[in-house]
């Protein structure tokens, strides 16, 4: 994770690891502010959808929402254990697991979910990317020997991101957001420095607080699609689509129109962008895609409730009205910090949650700039 604003992690020096893991502090702390949207009518009366949870802990539930396939959906504002979404496919051969979480005591809640419905084998865990949220609960899987299934790139982008924070001195490390507190020149900055810095000191804490497992299933891109036979017809498709981290691999279950997205879909959230490798317009031709599936397609998102193709046209229409003031405040010379501090977020969206400032709209309108920029 290559933050911007003066935090390269790089700079650190790296060192070798293994793996166990669990955490909470700031983390969880911040979770508690991520309240889990209300499921959607459309998705509440979709025969597919089970009416009551497998299980639900609160901090979250799995729901059947197909033949053999599970949702693992995440309320952050209980508990931070698991923290996105994820879920598994279970056929008559084998099963496949979708997220390694934040904890292993996440990724040990769905083991435990799949093990009441099936005792068939575990083909692999995939990490959708290697973002800590959906990756440092790896260890559970690979203590049980569980291949660790990630696009080719993930396992280096761990190493490069999350081990020079182990052990590093914190204030090293925050000092420069705690610092853009106290120059603030307005309350609006001085808000948008204060959630920068709650996100990042969550990441820390989680990150000095977890051993991490790097997977050792890389999937080529270049190989993709792949299809993953679990036996009794059920058939899992891997893509691999630009949008979100550059790492980024969804499973489309065709046969049944559900597709488990990771990160390239936020529903009811305003899309995370801060990576270096996130690609706004690769992102919105990734949504332009999903859009274009059959009407009656079921999305698993990364984070947020289970939706529908409405979900996927609500987050179009926020990169939309992002890119639509980025294009004003560009036009007009407006410098890019400037710009990202006078965005409104619109009526139509007031109730969507934003993590942070500067991972949700300060990047999407630097990247803008950016590539507009380059032409």
């Amino acid at each position: 994770m290559a933050v911007h604003q003066g935090f390269n992690p790089n700079g650190f020096s790296r060192r070798s690891f293994i793996t166990q893991a669990s955490c909470f502090g700031a983390f969880y702390a911040l979770a508690k502010t991520i309240p889990l949207p209300a499921l959607a009518k459309s998705v509440g009366i979709d025969s597919r959808v089970s009416s009551t949870p497998l299980v639900d802990k609160g901090f979250a539930s799995v729901r059947k929402v197909g033949n053999g396939l599970y949702a693992t959906i995440s309320d952050p504002s209980k508990g931070a254990t698991t923290y996105c979404n994820g879920g598994f496919l279970v056929g008559k051969d084998a099963a496949l697991m979708i997220e390694g979480f934040s904890t292993v005591a996440g990724a040990s809640f769905q083991m435990e979910a799949l093990r009441s419905v099936s005792q068939v084998p575990v083909k692999g865990a995939l990490d959708t990317h290697y973002h800590h949220d959906h990756s440092m609960g790896n260890a559970f899987y690979g203590a049980r020997g569980v291949p660790l299934w990630a696009h080719a790139s993930v396992a280096q982008r761990i190493v490069d991101s999350y081990v020079p924070l182990q052990g590093a001195d914190k204030a090293a490390v925050l000092g420069s957001f705690e610092k853009r507190i106290k120059d603030a020149e307005s309350d609006t900055e001085r808000q948008h420095a204060q959630g920068d810095l709650n996100v990042l000191t969550g990441l820390f804490e989680l990150a000095n607080s977890s051993m991490l497992a790097l997977p050792n299933h890389p999937i080529d891109p270049a190989k993709l699609p792949m299809n993953i036979d679990l036996g009794g017809g059920l058939t899992a498709v891997l893509e691999s689509l630009p949008g979100h981290s550059g790492t980024d691999i969804l499973v489309r279950v065709p046969g049944q129109n559900v597709v488990y997205t990771g990160d390239l879909l936020f529903s009811g959230i305003y899309p995370v962008a801060f990576d270096d490798k996130a690609t706004i317009s690769g992102w919105r031709a990734t949504l332009a895609k999903f859009a274009s599936f059959d009407k009656d397609t079921l999305f698993v998102p990364g984070h947020g409730q289970l939706c529908g193709r409405e979900g996927v046209a609500s987050l179009r229409e926020i990169f939309d009205d992002i890119a639509a003031h980025a294009e004003n405040m560009f036009k007009s010379g407006v410098p890019v910090q400037e710009a990202t501090n006078r965005y409104v977020v619109p009526d139509k969206f007031k109730n969507f949650v934003i993590l942070a400032w500067g991972f949700t709209i300060g990047p999407i309108i630097a990247k803008l700039y950016a590539e507009w920029q380059a032409k």
